[in-house]
């Protein structure tokens, strides 16, 4: 896996980005502000699903976005990106309006395939369309910058959706947090219409041979295939690290309701990481090393140290990881082009998706046998030998740098 830095960014964004920004954060804000977040788990226990139904659940939701995320990205490819980013929320504002009104196993399980369909509708085309919306305006050196506000402001609407939900439950109960719901994804959609988008889709090609396609640039690319390699690299650990947080608060022997407190100090921590990506949009291969090694680090001795004031340790991790991921993303954007920058976006979430699935099994593995802050620790390895990757490759690379110009000073 390779790391360069990207070219130099333009002082101010030209004005004709500011439509797509615009929409981009109200996108980013009504696509997470769902009050049925921290509640949905609840809504299935007092339907009277068991443990296993819950997880057969969550499994089947995981499921559909790994069998629906690459040919969905290949999808966005060949027609319009808009198009899906209309389609993906009102999807799954179906799939919610099914859960409160026909509570029960079936509806909930359909309810996740459309929740899970309607994301990998957004997975891959959103990128791509503000990268090449950016691009066409020459602003593709803010996307970094960008996408990272965007992350923020979701993280943030996820927050306040969270501080709602209590006391929306408490006048109204399921029927008013999924209703809520189901608006914010109606509002997402009407949004999503408000894109720009003045590329050409290959409407004439097939999706399949627009996944042929886009394989075939990363295999023949070895400059993508790093980029591509990276993306889960960096994203999936720790996004599947968020389900178990509120177990790693508990255990640090506060009362219940300190733990949401808690979880607010470290999502704070990824809300900074996805704030400073623009500032950071040029690091090099070594400093994207030395990022990932210090986040590993906090992440190991936040979990170790079973206390409340270690989890700003944690939350400093989250927010290290959540930087790389914006800068994976964004040089993956740089290295591939625009006709098949869906589908390998989409690619790389499909590596995450996987990644995500077999963090989940390590991390139940781990806690089970040596409790949740060990299971912390052990997940901030993987980060510690990409690091090491990623500073090998820039060994070699600096290497064969030197050797071509010794190559070119000595006489023929």
């Amino acid at each position: 896996m390779t790391v360069s830095p990207l070219p130099e960014r333009a002082a101010t964004a030209p004005a004709g980005t500011r439509r797509l920004v615009r929409t981009l954060y109200a996108s980013a804000f009504c696509d997470e502000f769902v009050l049925l977040y921290p509640v949905y788990a609840l809504l299935f226990s007092d339907t009277g699903l068991s443990v296993w139904q819950t997880a057969s659940l969550f499994g089947l939701w995981s499921l559909t976005g790994i069998l629906l995320e690459v040919p969905s990205g290949a999808w966005a490819d060949a027609v319009s990106r808009r198009l899906l980013l209309i389609l993906g929320p009102l999807l799954t504002a179906a799939g919610f309006a099914l859960w409160v009104l026909a509570p029960s196993y079936g509806a909930f399980a359909l309810g996740f395939v459309l929740w899970g369909a309607g994301g990998a509708l957004g997975s891959g085309a959103l990128e791509a369309l503000v990268y090449d919306e950016l691009e066409r305006a020459g602003a593709a050196a803010h996307y970094a910058r960008v996408m990272g506000r965007a992350r923020a402001i979701g993280i943030a609407a996820t927050m306040s959706a969270m501080g709602l939900a209590g006391p929306v439950f408490a006048r109204g109960g399921y029927d008013a947090v999924g209703a809520a719901s189901v608006l914010a994804c109606l509002a997402a959609a009407a949004v999503a219409t408000r894109f720009p988008e003045h590329r050409t889709p290959s409407g004439g090609e097939r999706w399949s041979a627009t996944l042929r396609a886009g394989l075939a640039d990363a295999r023949a690319d070895r400059s993508v295939r790093g980029a591509l390699l990276l993306v889960p690299a960096v994203t999936a650990v720790w996004g599947a690290l968020d389900e178990y947080t509120p177990l790693l608060a508990h255990d640090t022997g506060v009362a219940a309701e300190t733990v949401p407190w808690l979880l607010l100090v470290i999502w704070a921590g990824a809300t900074a990481g996805s704030l400073l990506a623009g500032a950071a949009e040029r690091l090099t291969a070594n400093a994207f090393a030395a990022l990932l090694t210090g986040s590993a680090l906090a992440l190991a001795v936040g979990g170790l140290a079973g206390t409340p004031a270690a989890l700003v340790l944690v939350a400093l991790a989250f927010g290290g990881f959540q930087l790389a991921t914006v800068l994976a993303d964004a040089r993956l954007q740089q290295r591939i082009d625009d006709t098949g920058r869906a589908t390998l976006t989409s690619v790389a979430g499909l590596g995450t998706e996987l990644g995500n699935l077999a963090t989940y099994g390590a991390y139940a593995a781990a806690a089970t046998a040596w409790g949740h802050g060990t299971a912390f620790a052990l997940s901030a390895l993987p980060y510690v030998l990409t690091a090491l990757l990623l500073a090998g490759a820039a060994r070699t690379t600096a290497a064969a740098a030197r050797a071509r110009r010794r190559s070119r000073r000595s006489p023929s």
